[in-house]
């Protein structure tokens, strides 16, 4: 007897940029994902790790979070990060190419709050790169 397992995929539709899709493409060849699909399958995987790492961060940590945003969306960062004044330790600020900025925050304290931190700048920036970087604990 055969016993032949289907899986069912949903199919989504995704708007994308000329730049960002040639990108992709790229990655495609470059790594050798048999296509774009497996690219989206491959990169939402890796978004849902992440997230679940960040999930799992408790209590009293140190932290590096990394936020690329447009040069206009400097008043929103500033707004957000006034109410995280008891984590941030330090914060680095600089203007990079094509009105973009690279905020750099040296974290330490409740990992609830960072986690809280990283989630409101991300909703509520359009960001080009977020990161939440945990580091290693003694």
């Amino acid at each position: 007897m055969i016993l032949l397992i289907s899986t069912v995929m949903a199919i989504i539709s995704v708007s994308l940029g000329d730049k960002l899709l040639e990108e992709i493409d790229a990655l495609k060849d470059e790594i050798g994902f048999s296509g774009r699909s497996e690219i989206f399958r491959a990169s939402t995987r890796l978004l849902i790790a992440d997230n679940d790492e960040k999930k799992n961060l408790k209590g009293h940590i140190h932290s590096i979070l990394i936020l690329i945003h447009p040069k206009k969306s400097e008043d929103k960062v500033t707004q957000i990060k006034h109410n995280f004044e008891d984590i941030i330790n330090t914060q680095i600020h600089s203007h990079l190419q094509e009105n973009q900025c690279l905020e750099l925050f040296i974290l330490q304290g409740d990992a609830g709050r960072m986690r809280e931190l990283s989630r409101l700048l991300n909703r509520n920036i359009k960001f080009l790169y977020s990161k939440l970087v945990p580091l290693p604990q003694e």
